[in-house]
């Protein structure tokens, strides 16, 4: 595998990772809301939420240096298919079968947009 091309599949990688980052500050956002306003917890889960947001910021800048823009953008769609995951796991939602048809149209979209983008590089 070409050097240039494994580079680049490590930085999608950590886009990925970073979207999954960014969507656990929206989880944190959540556990705060239930929260009383201004108490320990209130204020420990904000704070995690805008240290997420702060390491999403500086992270996302290094992304955009490395991949375009729009290419990165689109991938951002994928943070729908955390909120899901996150939803299972910590909150126990349930997933209708319309949520995960719309979870696939997303996937579909990414990977119709990437493999377009790579075909006119």
């Amino acid at each position: 595998m070409e050097k240039s091309v494994k580079k680049n599949y490590i930085v999608i990688v950590g886009l990925h990772i970073l979207m999954m980052v960014y969507s656990l500050s929206s989880v944190l956002s959540k556990k705060a809301s239930s929260e009383k306003f201004l108490s320990l917890k209130f204020c420990l889960f904000y704070g995690g939420v805008l240290f997420l947001l702060a390491v999403y910021a500086v992270f996302w800048q290094q992304i955009i240096k490395r991949l375009p823009l729009s290419f990165a953008f689109a991938n951002k769609a994928v943070t729908v298919i955390w909120g899901m995951v996150w939803g299972i796991l910590i909150f126990g939602e349930s997933i209708s079968i319309q949520r995960i048809i719309g979870a696939v149209i997303v996937i579909i979209g990414i990977v119709l947009f990437s493999m377009e983008e790579h075909k006119n590089e």
